[in-house]
């Protein structure tokens, strides 16, 4: 890989969403945008090789850009003057681009636009994520959601839905949407640290909290993406999943836990319990392992309660499960898990993964062996396979 690739390669990674945010809030289209960015890139790539990667690449893309719309619109309008076309001077420096990315996450979450597009819309425009890659996450076709985009973004241009922040007693509306797309970027960097993805989640979120200071919720949800961002480099080793309480401690990054720890206080103190707030509590008693050395069962069974009153999912009740069998025994996880199976169904793959454990802590050896195996049949990830086959192969020595 040469210079020219490895710099636009970066640039892609840490400034797409910027770019794509300042020329879409110009030219209020939002396809025209990621079109003319596109070939921004690719004349940077067909360039630089040979006159060497500009002194601030950004602001290069962004005049390249700029061109490439003009010409565009230029072309599509029928009198061709500059007065159709927006000003988009490129910066003096890359610091200098205004960052408009919260903005375009607020066009995406418009109501205007198909609810269960909000997030896939936000996930591709503003962090460029690949539509096979979401459509992956949400268990669609990548044919189907790519063509739901492209008249998502023909809507907002058709609609002239304004590019600038809603009033605000309507931004608690659309945060709502907004934060559930960066819990999606969040979830996506789980298993895959080290991709950009996870800081992108982090600084959105800490971006909307800052925005919402009265929001308890997005408070919470920087301090929930915060404790897993912290976690990033002790949750997989050599390939291999290392499940929360069996992790390095000393790997934690001590400001991030910091950073959340001040978070989670300032949305507490605001008084409006949620989802996001809960799910963050439950990875704070996770971390305070790292001063105590031992985990808090008990307090995590407190949580796991008050977040299947809040928002009842069928892996907060897996997971409630796993820690029943923490406090009570494996016996009364196995009681949860099997009630679990019989509303939520059979092909709930974490279901499988804690049946054999605590399976396995029975000594029943060949159960266990059995839900292993459909845990790994379920599972899509690697470093989650890996871990599985290694735990059922130690069993199976052991039997």
């Amino acid at each position: 890989m040469t210079d020219a690739d490895r710099a636009a390669e970066r640039v892609a990674r840490d400034s797409y969403g910027r770019l794509l945010a300042y020329l879409s809030a110009r030219s209020r289209d939002i396809s025209l945008a990621e079109e003319a960015l596109a070939e921004a890139f690719a004349r940077a790539l067909s360039t630089w090789p040979d006159v060497g990667v500009p002194d601030n690449p950004d602001a290069w893309l962004l005049a390249v850009a700029r061109n490439a719309m003009t010409d565009r619109q230029r072309h599509l309008t029928r009198f061709h003057t500059d007065a159709e076309v927006p000003d988009m001077p490129a910066p003096e420096a890359a610091q200098d681009l205004p960052d408009e990315r919260l903005t375009l996450l607020m066009v995406c979450a418009h109501p205007a636009i198909a609810r269960d597009l909000h997030t896939p819309l936000m996930l591709q425009t503003v962090l460029g994520i690949e539509a096979r890659v979401i459509a992956r996450l949400f268990m669609v076709s990548p044919t189907a959601l790519t063509k739901r985009l492209v008249r998502a973004k023909a809507k907002i241009r058709a609609a002239r839905i304004p590019f600038s922040l809603p009033a605000h007693e309507d931004l608690p509306n659309r945060a709502a949407a907004i934060m559930e797309a960066i819990y999606a970027v969040h979830g996506v960097d789980w298993v895959s640290p080290g991709d950009g993805l996870g800081d992108e989640a982090l600084y959105l979120a800490d971006l909307l909290a800052r925005l919402l200071p009265q929001d308890a919720e997005a408070a919470g949800l920087a301090a929930l993406i915060a404790f897993g961002h912290a976690r990033a480099q002790a949750r997989v080793r050599d390939g291999i999943l290392v499940p929360t309480d069996t992790q390095d401690t000393a790997l934690w990054d001590a400001t991030l836990q910091a950073y959340a720890d001040r978070q989670l206080t300032r949305a507490f103190a605001l008084g409006a319990p949620g989802r996001f707030q809960i799910e963050a509590a439950i990875q704070q008693v996770h971390m305070r392992r790292k001063g105590t050395g031992v985990t808090d069962w008990e307090a995590l069974n407190r949580l796991y309660h008050a977040l299947l009153q809040i928002a009842p999912s069928t892996g907060a009740r897996v997971a409630q499960a796993a820690v029943t069998a923490r406090v009570h025994g494996p016996a009364a996880g196995l009681e949860a898990l099997a009630q679990i199976e019989v509303e939520a169904g059979t092909d709930v793959q974490p279901l499988w993964a804690a049946r054999a454990d605590l399976l396995a802590q029975l000594g029943e050896g060949a159960q266990a062996e059995v839900a292993y195996d459909k845990a790994i049949a379920l599972a899509t990830d690697m470093p989650v396979i890996r871990f599985l086959r290694g735990r059922r192969d130690a069993l199976i020595d052991r039997i």
